[in-house]
């Protein structure tokens, strides 16, 4: 990735794509008071130097999957071999080194019980220097990265004029996705500003029906477009992932606290004996210690918590993180 500084126009671009991945160009340049030539320029120039992607979000709920946040312990020398494993794989997301260099944690959407099980069961297991695996199963997330206020730049009222439909409540129906659906997810996931053109040539359908297509994926809740780029270009070098123990009357009001916290990117309900996880961002250690010891100190149903560092990102939400040039 290419040193890029980014200045008041890149930051608000930034934050219209985290609003609204597939927003036009001439919206963001009317909220910014540009040019949209000016705009274009700008996200080509972050694009191209490996800062920036607009990403295609699946939610795998929406398709009868299962979420899982996975903590794999190994031994030092496995560490990096297992997470580029596992970060090689089209079902993972958010794959991180964590602690000493001996954790791996990801996010994984298992389609059936048959897959989660030749995961969980099978290979994971049967790799001599993994020591343990704990499978998390993702009950309810109160916050998501591509709503991560921490590196807001625009106002409420900019942000209502580029805020895209609101997706249909959520239902115990799920959407059948047809083979068509299926290639143009797979487009989107790697670059979610792809024209409705090429979604239409590589479909063989017209632009038109791809377009109402895309338009109803993201109404029903199947289709989410964001922002796949580093906390650290936003001035948030530090990244930590907290394993909390919540008393489970308490549980559902500490998880939409810590989602209210501009340091928090990530927050979700859990099984297991840590039923809260989070991903927090700072701006430096000491920032991380305010954090803890002001923010979260002060929600006392919590009875434990483990804080473990991202030592590297191998994957954020779209494809692996390349190392940098």
């Amino acid at each position: 990735m290419d040193t890029v500084t980014l200045d008041g126009i890149d930051r608000g671009l930034i934050h219209a794509l985290r609003i609204d991945g597939r927003v036009q160009f001439r919206a963001v340049a009317e909220v910014l008071g540009v040019s949209e030539s000016t705009v274009a320029r700008r996200y080509r120039r972050l694009r191209s130097s490996g800062l920036l992607r607009v990403v295609g979000v699946v939610n795998g709920v929406r398709l009868g999957r299962t979420s899982w946040a996975l903590r794999v312990q190994c031994t030092p020398d496995a560490a990096d071999a297992i997470a580029s494993a596992l970060a090689a794989r089209p079902d993972t997301s958010y794959v991180y080194l964590l602690s000493g260099g001996t954790e791996v944690s990801c996010n994984v959407q298992t389609p059936n019980t048959a897959e989660r099980d030749a995961l969980l069961l099978d290979k994971l297991p049967r790799t001599g220097r993994v020591t343990s695996v704990s499978a998390h199963l993702l009950l309810r997330a109160t916050a998501l990265p591509g709503n991560w206020a921490g590196a807001a730049s625009l106002t409420e009222e900019q942000v209502s004029m580029l805020r895209p439909p609101a997706a249909l409540p959520v239902t115990a129906e799920t959407v059948t996705l047809d083979e068509q659906d299926q290639a143009m997810l797979e487009i989107l996931t790697r670059d979610g500003r792809t024209g409705y053109s090429e979604l239409a040539m590589v479909t063989r359908s017209a632009e038109s029906t791809v377009k109402r297509r895309v338009d109803a994926l993201r109404r029903a809740g199947v289709l989410t477009f964001t922002i796949d780029i580093a906390p650290s270009a936003l001035g948030f070098p530090i990244e930590a992932r907290l394993w909390m123990s919540v008393r489970p009357s308490q549980l559902a009001d500490v998880a939409t606290r810590m989602a209210e916290h501009p340091e928090v990117s990530f927050a979700a309900m859990t099984t297991g004996p840590s039923n809260l996880v989070a991903a927090v961002n700072c701006r430096d250690a000491e920032d991380l210690c305010r954090y803890l010891t002001e923010r979260v100190a002060v929600l006392d149903t919590i009875d434990s918590i483990e804080t473990a560092p991202v030592i590297r990102t191998l994957k954020r939400a779209g494809a692996l993180v390349l190392p940098p040039r």
